[in-house]
């Protein structure tokens, strides 16, 4: 008996399919339209710059001084005012320095310009990268030769303790301008062990023989380019931290060559609080002191330039510090109140355990390059304090100088302490009109190149054709969503160049399935059936070419950055965007509008 089998619909979507397609582009239109509104110039008040004024005040102020403002917003204990005019964004700044106690706390910003009903949906604009929005670029330069010479000093501290250990007398051990370290002794078996030891407990070292009683030990090439690396990639992380805690959003902190760090900062237009904090090197240590003259100590100068004599090595160091707030204390003086992690409780707990009515000294250590380029490290002591009892991972400082100062000394140690000295080496500012033109030159190339796309399809495909524009349009707007959504995602000069290339490749996918229907049509099959055979013919064709495309935008994503990035991110989502217009949303229309057309008389 034969089995009845339902026979196959030709050119027919399911009615979810449909649903799917117009739910997508309806949510990508929303996400995309805060972009189209554009941003609007704004200055921002932080609740530490101490507003003197209320909102309806502050607005008759500026009304008064002839200032247009669109709003005037308040949340979180910031201010934010936006204007209807961009080009009063310096002078409503001017005239806000005396509205506040703190100016510096005044930054100059953008706001989106889309309704609060859209914004309230949680769509926000398209992130413009730097050479669009305007703003501030850092290249810093990681020192790694004090990273090279700690090691060396731990080394040379351990090797010291094993000689005292094992009792080994006649033994010199001096650092040498190299980084190397000799070790003399006249004793065989005293070198012998010495040795030994090298080699168990640093195996990362090199030893080898400099005469006939020396060692000459150094870091191995492998273990200096993986502390290098190591350290590049501990700063970056630092650096992200002391960003997020400045409160600028959009930031791109990425890493240049060997040793250097490039800072992105689009939309920061007064960057002197940024590289404040960005440049600086602030790192805090606490010493055991010792008696003046001690053999075993180390000099550290205070304020008032006066020798105080510290243990070598600190009982901590800045890394273990997690958090770190300004406060006044009981007298009224400015203190900070440092948290820190478990193993520097630990550490600090124990120490303080031995040593109470002892005193401990608090050092602050910064870098900075002199005039010939060299990087010079300046450790202060701030403070000496007498151990009352026992601390734990909770404890404060004092000696730090005015308010501000103890909040700024907070931040960056808040933020963390750099593992090794950064210098900012070049800085580059881009102007927000140089911004506007780019967007403006970049957009109208894309508009201008979308036109001439649109009519030619149009033309040359006839009612096809137009059935691709559509599919070019919801193309686009796929895009723009998409970017909107991604969290990291920035678009930049090269990002609009890669959105007019995506209109000739999402072009072509449609260019390639109507040639396939020309063919079937020239073979005398009916318009319907050659549009069948035309989609799927040139399917695996499709997949094939934006596939290997693919390759290079991840592999372009994944070793370039900044402007590179942003012109294989709308590279590779345009392959995407383009693959599910031209093959699902165009097969949608098709079918809805020709599908069911047998004529063999039809002209594409």
């Amino acid at each position: 008996m034969r089995e009845n089998k339902s026979p196959t619909i030709l050119n027919h979507y399911s009615a979810w399919k449909y649903v799917l397609l117009v739910v997508t582009i309806i949510i990508m239109l929303f996400s995309a339209l805060p972009t189209f509104y554009g941003e609007d110039a704004a200055v921002q008040i932080s609740d530490e710059a101490g507003l003197k004024v209320n909102p309806l005040e502050l607005h008759q102020l500026l009304v008064s001084q002839g200032i247009s403002v669109k709003r005037i917003d308040q949340a979180s204990g910031q201010t934010l005012i936006v204007l209807d005019d961009n080009s009063q964004q310096s002078k409503l700044k001017t005239l806000l320095v005396s509205q506040v106690e703190d100016p510096a706390k005044l930054t100059l910003t953008l706001a989106p310009a889309a309704p609060n009903w859209l914004l309230s949906l949680g769509f926000s604009p398209i992130k413009l990268g730097l050479d669009l929005r305007g703003g501030v670029q850092f290249l810093l330069d990681v020192e790694i030769d004090p990273v090279y010479k700690l090691q060396a000093n731990t080394f040379i501290e351990s090797v010291r303790q094993f000689v005292r250990e094992q009792s080994l007398y006649g033994v010199t051990i001096q650092e040498q301008v190299d980084g190397h370290v000799n070790i003399t002794t006249t004793d065989l078996t005293q070198r012998a062990a010495i040795r030994e030891f090298i080699k168990t407990q640093y195996p990362n070292w090199q030893i080898t023989n400099s005469g006939g009683q020396s060692l000459n030990v150094g870091l191995s090439e492998a273990e200096k380019i993986n502390i290098r690396d190591l350290t590049v990639k501990q700063n970056l992380q630092i650096m992200r931290s002391r960003i997020e805690q400045l409160g600028i959003s959009e930031a791109v902190v990425q890493r240049q060559g060997e040793h250097r760090i490039r800072i992105e900062l689009p939309g920061v237009q007064d960057p002197a609080a940024a590289k404040s904090v960005i440049g600086a090197t602030a790192s805090l240590a606490f010493y055991q002191v010792k008696q003046p003259g001690s053999v075993n100590a180390k000099v550290l100068k205070d304020e008032q330039e006066q020798p105080v004599y510290v243990a070598r090595r600190p009982v901590l160091g800045g890394e273990h510090i997690v958090d770190a707030r300004a406060s006044l204390g009981e007298m009224g003086l400015p203190e900070v109140v440092i948290h820190l992690d478990r193993e520097g409780g630990a550490m600090m707990s124990d120490f303080s355990r031995d040593n109470i009515g002892k005193p401990m000294a608090t050092s602050y250590s910064e870098y900075s390059r002199d005039d010939r380029g060299k990087i010079r490290q300046t450790t202060e002591v701030i403070s000496i304090a007498t151990i009352q009892s026992q601390l734990g991972d909770r404890f404060s400082i004092t000696g730090v100088g005015e308010y501000a100062a103890a909040q700024q000394l907070a931040l960056l140690l808040r933020a963390g302490s750099m593992t090794a000295p950064v210098t900012i080496v070049e800085e580059r500012t881009i102007g927000p009109s140089l911004g506007e033109e780019n967007i403006t030159n970049g957009f109208s190339a894309l508009a201008l190149g979308m036109a001439v796309t649109l009519l030619f399809m149009g033309l040359w495909y006839r009612r096809l054709g137009w059935i691709a524009n559509v599919a070019l349009v919801a193309n686009m707007i796929l895009i723009f969503g998409l970017m909107a959504l991604i969290p990291g995602a920035v678009l930049t000069l090269p990002g609009i160049a890669g959105l007019v290339l995506t209109v000739g490749m999402a072009v072509d996918t449609n260019v390639l399935i109507f040639e396939r229907i020309k063919d079937k049509l020239k073979e005398g099959r009916s318009f319907a059936h050659a549009i069948d055979r035309g989609f799927d013919s040139a399917f695996s064709t499709i997949v094939d070419a934006n596939f290997t495309t693919m390759i290079t935008a991840v592999v372009l994503y994944a070793i370039g950055n900044g402007p590179i990035q942003g012109f294989a991110l709308t590279l590779g989502l345009g392959l995407l965007t383009s693959m599910f217009t031209g093959i699902f949303a165009s097969r949608a229309l098709v079918n809805w509008a020709y599908g069911r057309n047998f004529s063999r008389n039809v002209k594409v």
